[in-house]
């Protein structure tokens, strides 16, 4: 998985997110939210050079089970998830070192 983000939906959460040996950011996002995309390619940067967490994606459009699950009420919204639980939010749109900086527990 190291080096791309994976698309997560209602039907995988469980198996992609919450049962990985890995760290897992999982990224709410919407076509139509400018900040999400502005996110995106950061994202997609931090995949291809940490293989230590998953970048995930999720789109709250096409997912609302798990997005109103998690109580997602604003996109972008990054939850971390390490052992199947929440361990981190990261609310709204950074630049990659921003980013970075709030995964620094989870990246070598």
């Amino acid at each position: 998985m190291a080096g791309a983000t994976v698309t997560v939906t209602d039907d995988n959460f469980e198996e992609v997110v919450l049962k990985s040996d890995k760290p897992v950011l999982v990224d709410f996002w919407a076509t139509w939210c400018g900040p999400c995309r502005q996110v995106a390619p950061s994202l997609e940067a931090i995949a291809a050079e940490h293989d230590e967490i998953v970048i995930a994606k999720l789109n709250t459009d096409e997912n609302p089970a798990t997005t109103a699950r998690y109580g997602v009420m604003s996109i972008p919204t990054m939850n971390v998830y390490k052992d199947g639980e929440v361990v981190k939010t990261i609310v709204g749109a950074k630049p990659k070192a921003g980013i970075e900086k709030d995964l620094a527990d989870f990246l070598k």
